[in-house]
């Protein structure tokens, strides 16, 4: 088996980082028996084609017949009637000879079931090759399949002593555009960005991707315990979903905002807030993988002391803004013992800025 052609899969999957939300990423590679490809693709939009489809049809199109062929593909092809047809059904119908797939599909639809299929259509089937890469390009999907519940991937922009703005609020722009920009690509990649009321209401934003080209804009959840939201508020964008938690039974306030293009799901947690482990399992329920948080230091605070963080996207700039606001409003801790435990993934400059991912260890094995 050629290692080279599952890395050409993952690549094609890769591209579709922001476009399948809330389906998985997958590429698929068609090869044959001289080790030449007949034929690739990538998973479209939702309701669109799957990598394998669109795999068969570029195969189809540059006139190369399948029969015999080996498929590379980065997930197990799927075996449900959902937006589209069962994936297995398309091979079997093909009559490719072999399929080799990165990972089994964590979906209780799928589970073994497209690969048991394809088994008993008589198509030999390996799986393994590229499965954490395969896994950790969707590893929001995984989360809400297998925990049910999101992705939560914090992003944060600081100065080097951990300020992410003056104390008056003063915030624009702590990093350079390079930073900014990324940040766009990682919102981009997110089903959903979370924010809080207090930033709606400090800054006004729009919270959604203007730096970098994309097909779709993520969704956008408020949590909003008082329901504050203002009816003029940036953040209504016509064609966006956006979801406000809230812990109040204000009727009119909730119809006015409704009328506005909102959905307000009423949360209720302790002490009039919002339950943010509630929210996590309702917007599972409602496809989201992964949630990017674009949030102030007191909703940052409250998701990491209910350790609902899984990661953490943090841009520091090489400036020290001495007093002001913090990453995270949590604690004080007694001990150092108690401090939050980090990993760092990866630490990649980003124009003038650093770019770190960290992870709370141990959060991906589920």
């Amino acid at each position: 088996m050629s290692t080279h052609h599952p890395s050409v899969a993952l690549a094609l999957a890769t591209q579709s980082l922001t476009l399948t939300s809330p389906n998985p990423r997958v590429g698929c590679v068609i090869v044959g028996a001289d080790g030449q490809i007949l034929g690739q693709g990538r998973t479209q939009r939702a309701g669109g084609p799957h990598a394998e489809i669109m795999a068969l049809r570029d195969a189809a199109e540059r006139g190369h017949a399948v029969k015999g062929a080996t498929v590379y593909v980065t997930l197990e092809p799927c075996a449900h009637q959902g937006r589209t047809g069962p994936c297995c059904d398309a091979l079997v119908a093909a009559g490719v000879g072999k399929v080799v797939a990165s990972l089994e599909d964590p979906n209780p639809k799928v589970a073994g079931q497209g690969f048991a299929r394809l088994r008993v259509a008589g198509i030999t089937v390996e799986v393994g090759p590229g499965a954490a890469e395969s896994r950790e390009l969707n590893i929001g999907f995984f989360s809400r399949m297998i925990r049910k519940t999101p992705w939560v991937r914090m992003k944060i922009a600081a100065s080097l002593d951990g300020q992410t703005a003056l104390d008056n609020g003063a915030s624009q722009w702590i990093t350079a555009e390079p930073a900014r920009t990324d940040g766009h690509a990682w919102r981009a990649r997110a089903c959903a960005v979370l924010t809080g009321i207090g930033t709606v209401l400090e800054d006004d934003p729009r919270l959604d991707v203007r730096l970098v080209e994309t097909p779709r804009q993520p969704h956008l959840v408020v949590v909003d315990s008082r329901l504050e939201t203002p009816l003029d508020a940036q953040l209504f964008i016509a064609g966006r979903q956006l979801y406000i938690y809230t812990a109040t039974e204000d009727s009119a306030r909730k119809a006015a905002l409704e009328a506005q293009g909102a959905t307000v799901i009423p949360c209720p947690g302790p002490g009039g807030k919002v339950d943010l482990a509630a929210m996590l399992r309702d917007l599972a329920i409602r496809e989201i993988n992964e949630l990017h948080v674009e949030a102030g230091h007191k909703l940052n605070g409250s998701l990491v002391r209910e350790g609902l963080v899984d990661e953490f996207l943090v841009y520091l700039a090489p400036k020290l803004l001495g007093a002001g606001r913090g990453m995270v409003n949590f604690g004080p801790l007694a001990e150092l013992s108690q401090a939050v435990p980090l990993e760092f993934r990866e630490t990649t400059p980003i124009g003038p800025d650093l770019r770190i991912l960290a992870r709370i260890p141990g959060r991906d094995r589920f």
